[in-house]
């Protein structure tokens, strides 16, 4: 199960998500304020990760400590 600390802090605010796992790489949808979101994992090969998190239009790559980076990103709303 991946993406387990994104997974954890949304549970801990409340926002309802779905996770889907796929040969070893997890995504999250979700809403918030309104605007619909998304997560997903890259394969092991590459490590990261693509979110629209910080710009609801707009999917941006995250690199090797991707939770983190988008835990920032999280815990600023």
């Amino acid at each position: 199960m991946g993406l387990t600390k994104i997974r954890n802090f949304l549970n801990q605010k409340g926002i309802p998500h779905k996770y889907f796992e796929e040969d070893g790489c997890g995504s999250i949808d979700f809403i918030h304020s309104g605007l619909s979101y998304h997560i997903w994992e890259f394969p092991a090969e590459e490590r990261g990760a693509e979110s629209n998190v910080r710009t609801a239009g707009r999917m941006e790559a995250y690199g090797e400590d991707y939770e983190e980076e988008i835990l920032a990103v999280l815990r600023f709303w």
